[in-house]
């Protein structure tokens, strides 16, 4: 019998995990990837023996990726050693107090008691609420959303009395603690999502518990040493790479899509799937006149999330103190924002997010070196700045920032330096108006509202990765593929049923 054939678009982690099931299952998997190396966002940067993670550094929640790697056959825990953080991250505050956030109940609620002693306990209480309402949800998040009527299942009506839709997350979390600050410290997770937690829906809650519950993970190498084996395993199972070769254009038959072209070859198969930026990719690649419902103009309508700026910075020496994981939360956060999100300007006091990943893992760094990673939240493209221009002021302050957490020396340890701005993302690694996370995750943009696993617009496409459902963040990317390669396989079998030679 011959096999069926499959095309990849993007060797991104939901790319990745499809091309593992879908090989295993029997099809002739190609990945086509427009870098030289897989990984996409969650590729490696590395330089002059230093080593760090493109993007995700949070590896949460392993159970989705954990049951990926058995179903064709291999223990990710073997496979990609990883280490369960302790503690998870230190949060600073620019309006004072620290907290070192560990799944110790009893050490939180210690720490709890020197920012508010009415909120003692309040923790707790979130966690058991969020249990269940994770619980709830699980089925939501497991299952594709291809109309309407998919919001009157059984799972949709049992979620329904935890799901709050006009209530923000942070709203949710002033339900539990009085404390502002405490607020953020179990609401900032929302720009997991891109999104501030003021505008992120309530049901986002669940992300921090996620992180209490089930902990924060580093993978030996970090989270890019996790897209690199899944690539060597897809190799095993006979997936075959193209790398350096971005898709120009497809072949229409009608609405289906019979190939694509690279710079190189035309693959033709008997379903594709597109793991590339979404809207980057459609709006590039299918012509306009082609899709019916995400138009060009439909897209620019859509909300995204926010970009980052990115500093990879390669360390003479160490910071020993500086945990592995620190967020800084700005004086004055909702103004912070505010400009990210609202006036688009570039902040004066912005909040950020350190890894010093080398207390963990000396791997990354050279003899006697470490690695920093800074992100600073900022706007998406808008053409409101000029990164070009505004970049290197934007360096000086960050490095500036970093005193507030005790790096008043980086500057003099600094060995290399890489940068990343917002117009870098959307040049070098194709993402629509640099939204590093994606379309935002408003509720007009969820669930059959996002783009679907089986693409509405074209026959025999698919979409995995954050612009599809279940949508942004490593464990519900992995997720949506599990649920594209289920209705892909389904789709050809019944496609298979249906031809005329196989009866």
């Amino acid at each position: 019998m011959v096999k069926r054939k499959v095309v990849v678009v993007g060797a991104g982690p939901g790319g990745l995990a499809a091309a593992m099931q879908l090989a295993h299952a029997g099809c002739d998997v190609t990945v086509l990837e427009r870098r030289d190396r897989p990984g996409g966002r969650t590729s490696a940067i590395e330089s002059d023996g230093f080593r760090f993670d493109c993007g995700p550094t949070f590896f949460l929640y392993p159970r989705v990726l954990q049951e990926i790697f058995a179903s064709v056959g291999y223990d990710l825990m073997k496979e990609v050693p990883m280490v369960r953080l302790e503690p998870q991250y230190r949060l600073t505050f620019g309006g004072g107090g620290q907290l070192d956030c560990t799944a110790d109940m009893d050490e939180m609620d210690r720490q709890i008691q020197q920012f508010s002693p009415a909120d003692v306990g309040a923790l707790r209480r979130y966690m058991d609420d969020n249990r269940v309402k994770l619980a709830k949800f699980r089925p939501i998040l497991e299952s594709p959303f291809s109309s309407p009527a998919d919001l009157m299942r059984r799972s949709m009506v049992g979620a329904a009395p935890h799901l709050h839709p006009f209530r923000s997350l942070g709203k949710e979390l002033q339900r539990y603690f009085s404390d502002p600050r405490l607020v953020i410290a179990f609401a900032f997770q929302s720009k997991y999502l891109g999104m501030s937690p003021f505008n992120c829906p309530s049901l986002f809650s669940i992300l921090s518990f996620l992180e209490y519950e089930y902990g924060v993970w580093h993978p030996i190498g970090g989270c890019s040493r996790v897209s690199e084996r899944m690539a060597e395993i897809a190799q095993d199972l006979g997936v075959k790479f193209r790398f350096n070769e971005p898709v120009r254009s497809v072949s229409l038959d009608g609405r289906d899509v019979r190939s694509l072209t690279t710079d190189t070859a035309t693959y033709d198969a008997d379903a594709f799937v597109i793991n590339a930026d979404f809207a980057d990719w459609i709006t590039r690649t299918v012509p306009n006149n082609k899709r019916k419902r995400w138009t060009d103009e439909s897209i620019a309508k859509k909300r995204f999330s926010c970009s980052t700026f990115m500093l990879y910075l390669g360390i003479e020496g160490q910071y020993p103190d500086l945990p592995h994981h620190s967020i800084h939360i700005s004086a004055d956060y909702e103004n912070n924002l505010r400009e990210i999100e609202q006036s688009h300007t570039l902040s004066q006091d912005p909040s950020f997010y350190v890894q010093n990943a080398c207390v963990t893992d000396p791997s990354l760094a050279p003899a006697g070196h470490s690695t920093l990673y800074v992100l600073v939240p900022v706007t998406h493209q808008t053409g409101s700045i000029d990164w070009e221009r505004q970049s290197p002021a934007f360096r000086e302050l960050t490095l500036d920032r970093l005193s507030a957490i005790g790096l008043g020396d980086i500057r003099d340890r600094i060995r290399f330096e890489h940068v990343l701005t917002p117009q870098t993302w959307q040049t070098d690694y194709a993402i629509y108006k640099g939204a590093t996370f994606n379309l935002a995750h408003n509720l007009g943009q969820m669930l059959h509202n996002r783009p679907r696993n089986r693409f509405e617009d074209l026959g025999r496409v698919y979409l995995v990765g954050g612009g599809t459902h279940p949508g942004s963040g490593l464990p519900v990317i992995y997720e949506s593929s599990r649920i594209t390669s289920k209705l892909l396989l389904d789709d050809l079998d019944k496609r298979l049923s249906d031809s005329p030679l196989s009866v």
